[in-house]
């Protein structure tokens, strides 16, 4: 088979019984991704050379291991490439900016680190919005990640790089981040599986902060169970970014297989995404829900709590928390910024203490109602990424103007409230509408990420879903 097109675990299965080296994995998927950069922008940095130094001498310990009869770590020889927020000790990141792509920096993030322990092989650095503060996947300044399906349409972001280069074939996972809807409007937009992870799951140390009390790391691939893999390498508690905390999935989070999903309760709100969806987008949301009872899951209609109030609240915070971390910039540096960037750290600017704060005390109280009012009556809620197929980039460019606040709700309504709960959210692939893929999001209590991956992986297997191939990936 070609290994480029295939999972993780087959990439792996290949470099155990020597059908393939590291350096050739490697280089084959260089080769791939300056195949297919020139249309979809994917990539800010191809470190070939490196990348293939790194995988020779993990081929040279393949080879010692095999003789010693030893072990290797899970990632070993696989090579991936990452969102630029991810800091590496003598490099600079952008950040997709012009202000922090000048900054060399000199701490390695935590969870660059541990896929260095895992033995992955980073091969470069993918494109993103800037600063993290765009969820459509333009960028002013290094140019816009575009669509391996129909290069004319947004790749969503922030982590556009990351969403493209995977379905495009070019990488086997990517880290993202996802403060507001950052991993999961990018997976649907690009058909791939990404996961939102609970607040506090994943460290965030040494990647490039936006708001403190919503950032968290993620993951996108082609799999349920490559998603899940990763996550689990870099998951857990880190001193340096207190809020994580050690937990037992960290023993267990690759997928639990199970055949099926009886007493699964999988909840749907109306009220919560389904009810704006039409035409072909309601046409995949409801063959999904079809495809989860087929195999044993009952469904259970509920009643999301106040979803207006929710990205209110969130707003409040995405607005007031970067604008306080970029304030010297934007009194120093305003010109160096895009437009719709800047328009929305000003607006930050404007946000009243007494405003943001109650903000934050409002998060608790709601959280209980979640327990009570959805949780009490379901396992995991069901919810659209996004209700509407995936747009133009020409369509969503609307810089700072009038068009913007309005542009970006319609992106965020049914991701951000998620944010703002600190909850985790699989974004899988549900279909196709106007020829690009749609996606639906699986919504589990704090720190259900097994539960999550188990039954996304029976979603998987019940619709026959092995990675989709957009048409760029040959």
């Amino acid at each position: 088979m070609d290994l480029l097109r295939g999972s993780i675990a087959q990439a792996r299965a290949a470099l155990a019984c020597g059908d393939v080296t590291s350096a050739a994995l490697t280089a084959a998927v260089v080769a791939a991704a300056r195949r297919v950069q020139p249309t979809i922008n994917a990539f800010l940095r191809i470190d070939e050379a490196r990348a293939l130094d790194a995988a020779q001498r993990l081929d040279d310990e393949r080879r010692a291991a095999r003789e010693a009869d030893g072990g290797l770590p899970p990632l070993h020889g696989i090579p991936m490439a990452h969102k630029d927020m991810f800091y590496r000790a003598g490099r600079a990141s952008s950040g997709g900016s012009r202000i922090l792509g000048e900054q060399v920096q000199t701490v390695t993030s935590t969870a660059l680190a541990a896929l260095d322990r895992a033995g992955a092989v980073e091969f470069g650095v993918l494109g993103m919005s800037e600063f993290a503060l765009g969820v459509t996947g333009h960028n002013v300044h290094f140019g816009d990640v575009c669509n391996p399906w129909n290069p004319v349409h947004v790749t969503g972001g922030s982590s556009s790089g990351s969403a493209a280069s995977v379905a495009a074939c070019v990488d086997f996972a990517a880290l993202g981040s996802d403060t507001g809807a950052s991993v999961r409007v990018p997976a649907a937009c690009n058909g791939v599986v990404g996961i939102k992870t609970s607040f506090g799951a994943v460290s965030r140390a040494g990647a490039m902060p936006l708001s403190q009390s919503l950032d968290t790391i993620g993951v996108l691939a082609r799999t349920v169970e490559d998603c899940a893999e990763v996550f689990q390498v870099i998951a857990g508690h880190d001193p340096a970014d207190p809020p994580t905390r050690q937990w037992p999935v960290v023993q267990g989070a690759v997928v639990q297989r199970r055949g099926d999903l009886a007493g699964v309760r999988v909840g749907v709100a109306a009220n919560f995404g389904h009810d704006a969806c039409g035409g072909e987008v309601a046409a995949a949301m409801q063959a999904s829900l079809d495809a989860l009872r087929a195999r044993g899951a009952v469904l259970v209609d509920v009643v999301m709590p106040d979803p207006e109030a929710l990205n209110r609240l969130a707003t409040v915070v995405l607005q007031a928390e970067p604008a306080a971390l970029h304030r010297h910039w934007i009194e120093q540096r305003p010109q160096d910024y895009a437009p719709q960037v800047l328009a929305r750290l000003r607006a930050g600017l404007e946000i009243p203490a007494v405003r943001y704060i109650e903000a934050l005390r409002a998060r608790s109280p709601f959280l209980e109602r979640m327990r009570d009012e959805v949780f009490a009556h379901c396992d995991v809620l069901h919810a659209p990424v996004l209700s509407f197929p995936v747009p133009t980039r020409a369509e969503t460019d609307v810089g700072g103007g009038p068009g913007m606040a309005e542009m970006l709700a319609s992106f965020a309504q049914w991701t951000r409230p998620i944010n703002y709960l600190g909850l985790p959210a699989l974004a899988l692939p549900a279909g196709f509408a106007a020829g690009l893929p749609v996606g639906l999001q699986l919504i589990g209590p704090m720190f259900s990420e097994p539960m999550l991956f188990a039954i996304g992986s029976v979603y998987q297997d019940e619709i026959g879903f092995t990675g989709w191939r957009a048409p760029l990936a040959g």
